[in-house]
């Protein structure tokens, strides 16, 4: 159940939905991922080689690894202890590393302990940091629980693509179609924007304190900086900003959220229409032995998974268009306002995974209904009105459509076929899914 003092209800009543991403965007992941970052830099300039740092033994660029990877509670004490004195967290991630080499260079390479972090600004590590740690929180996490409920959902359309059902346009009946391929479009729609979401680059801001590399070109002149931070940035796996102040331009960053926005908002409208066709008894929703759907009416049973999911995926909506609209803005060459409003990646992220997971909750929880399903349908003949007038105009008869309307306004209107036939070619429209076991949770 989690923490249940914490403030956050992601640390405590949803923790189980979210704490595969505290690896990832945690404060402590903050910390590791930005040693990373920085031995990062340090093994560039010995790569380069920097020429002060020529012949620098790699074994002991191994060494230093070795000292945060596996990431410890210790060192993460250590870190927050540097940093009480100096009341700076970078500050306090460079003299870790110092601490350490200090205790693996050997004499003849001590004076190599101002190699670290030199030249750099703390935004250099942090908007380098950063996109790593939401990229792979990404890929090894959100992604997959994506995927996972799309694969579900997949099933589910598969399974019900012959099942007619009355559809509704402005709220009112309409043509057939099926249950199942209703459903589908949902899963079309998610995975086009999950595609397009998985190529976006991450961008990384290496340029110094104002970004013009002053520091590095006044102490080596020689070297094509431009040119090393580019490289340094595709090791990482991303894409360095060429021109920028202190700080990354966060609009690059902000197609990465606004597409997680509109990967949501496809979830919130399919939450929403599971909700509606649970209010038409379209489905029924299945209750666990000894749940309990109301403290009074024992007989409810509510989509409360599906609730759930929406009003967690509209929050982490809320986040991601907060950081799409104030983030891009800084007071001339950069204000402090996105250190703390970038601390809250993993909130954003994490009101996203309770919605997903309670998704696919609550897809377990979902049975349809056929017999409601074919009631609907025989008590609106009149939606295959469409199918008549489009017959007779095939014949020929110009005004069918005309004929169609008085009959229906007359009451005359005699349907030519039965409404659970008329769907087209929605049971087509689903394919078979890769196979049709539901995935386990990733």
């Amino acid at each position: 159940m989690g923490n249940l003092w914490a403030l956050s209800p992601l640390e405590g009543r949803y923790d189980r939905y979210v704490s595969a991403l505290k690896p990832f965007l945690s404060e402590a992941a903050f910390f590791r991922y930005r040693l990373r970052v920085e031995l990062a830099y340090f093994e560039a300039l010995v790569e380069l080689p920097l020429p002060p740092l020529k012949g620098f033994p790699r074994i002991y660029l191994t060494q230093l690894a070795q000292v945060f990877e596996p990431f410890t509670q210790e060192t993460l004490d250590r870190l927050k202890a540097i940093e009480a004195e100096t009341r700076h967290d970078v500050k306090a991630i460079e003299y870790f590393l110092r601490e350490k080499a200090a205790h693996i260079f050997p004499s003849e390479w001590q004076f190599a302990l101002a190699f670290f972090h030199l030249g750099l600004t703390s935004q250099d590590v942090n908007n380098t940091a950063q996109p790593l740690m939401l990229r792979e929180a990404l890929h090894q996490v959100f992604f997959p629980a994506v995927e996972a409920l799309c694969h579900h959902l997949h099933i589910l359309a598969y399974n019900w693509r012959e099942l007619p059902m009355l559809a509704f346009t402005h709220g009112q009946p309409a043509s057939p179609t099926t249950l199942g391929k209703e459903l589908y479009v949902f899963v079309t729609r998610l995975r086009a924007e999950l595609e397009r979401l998985q190529h976006i680059p991450f961008w990384a801001k290496l340029g110094g304190a104002v970004g013009n590399l002053n520091a590095h070109y006044l102490a080596f002149p020689e070297v094509d900086w431009p040119a090393f931070f580019d490289r340094l940035a595709e090791r990482l796996g991303l894409k360095r900003f060429p021109l920028t102040t202190q700080i990354a331009p966060y609009e690059r960053w902000a197609e990465v959220w606004d597409s997680l926005r509109r990967l949501q908002t496809i979830l919130i409208d399919f939450a929403q229409d599971i909700w509606l066709y649970a209010h038409r008894g379209y489905f029924r929703i299945l209750r666990e032995k000894g749940q309990i759907g109301s403290s009074t009416m024992p007989h409810k049973s509510n989509p409360i998974l599906f609730e759930l999911a929406e009003g967690n995926l509209r929050l982490s909506n809320a986040f991601w268009a907060f950081f799409t609209e104030k983030l891009p803005v800084s007071r001339l060459q950069r204000d402090l306002t996105d250190s703390t409003i970038l601390r809250n990646l993993g909130v954003a992220l994490g009101y996203g995974l309770v919605g997903i997971e309670a998704l696919r909750e609550g897809l377990s929880s979902l049975e349809a209904v056929p017999e409601k399903l074919e009631a609907d349908l025989q008590a609106h003949p009149e939606v295959v009105a469409e199918a008549w007038q489009i017959l007779h105009r095939r014949e020929g008869k110009v005004d069918a459509y005309e004929i169609a309307l008085r009959a229906l306004e007359e009451g005359s209107f005699s349907p030519p076929l039965p409404p659970a036939s008329y769907v087209g070619y929605a049971p087509q429209s689903v394919p078979p899914p890769s196979n049709l076991e539901v995935n386990p949770s990733p």
